[in-house]
């Protein structure tokens, strides 16, 4: 493990339109928005997947390889105001992040196969980016799609997330193409509830996710999305 990198627990569930209103109206009681949402409590989030030639990062997933990473191009309520280079490293039952900020220029030169916007040895995770985008030839994949409602707590420094609205980018991988109509992935009356949290859980919120028997589950938005592009055998499993 990485000592330089915060690694946190992340618990998933699926829950429907009901437990979710039961679980939302619970939480307002108990913590608060995040300061990034707007007014309406949420905020969008765009994504761009990489996957090798192989399909690494999705055969890992599917295979239940505990320790494994993935690659995402991230943007927020489809603005370019702030977009991010981003690793998901999931180590055992804890993940951690890295990033680094592009531009809208860098974006568009990744996007037309110019890497060489990311050749920069001062800065060792644009490196790394480098190295698998021209050695691991890692590429675009899938766009992922959809609406986030956020709220965080002091204690144990938790952050809880809603993700309403999964949509795909089916075969598109540009996130600021105009013309981008994003679908339904997942049925729209399902949510994926997300818990990220340090060292432990308050038991005041554990006991409300805990409601009607939520179930822990592994879910991937990337490979719910990837299952659109019809390109794979276990994609009609």
């Amino acid at each position: 493990m990485n000592a330089k990198l915060k690694y946190r627990h992340e618990l998933k569930f699926v829950i429907n339109s009901h437990q979710y209103f039961i679980i939302r109206q619970r939480l307002r009681n108990l913590i608060k928005l995040d300061e990034h949402a707007s007014k309406s409590g949420e905020y969008h989030i765009r994504s761009l997947y990489f996957d090798d030639m192989d399909n690494t990062a999705l055969y890992e997933k599917l295979s239940g390889v505990r320790d494994r990473n993935k690659y995402r191009i991230r943007i927020y309520n489809k603005s370019d105001c702030t977009i991010h280079f981003e690793k998901k490293i999931k180590l055992g039952n804890y993940i951690a992040k890295m990033k680094e900020p592009l531009t809208r220029e860098m974006y568009n030169s990744i996007l037309a196969g110019n890497y060489e916007v990311l050749n920069q040895p001062d800065k060792p995770f644009m490196m790394e980016l480098y190295r698998q985008l021209t050695q691991n030839m890692l590429r675009p994949k899938v766009i992922v799609d959809y609406v986030r409602e956020p709220y965080v707590c002091r204690n144990g420094n938790v952050r809880i997330t809603f993700d309403k609205e999964l949509r795909t980018g089916l075969n598109s991988v540009d996130i600021f193409d105009p013309d981008l109509s994003p679908i339904l992935a997942i049925d729209d009356n399902l949510i994926i509830l997300e818990v990220k949290y340090d060292e432990y859980l308050p038991e005041y919120i554990r006991s409300v996710i805990q409601m009607d028997g939520l179930i822990q589950q592994s879910t991937s938005k990337y490979v719910i999305c990837c299952k659109y592009l019809k390109t794979n055998s276990w994609e009609d499993q």
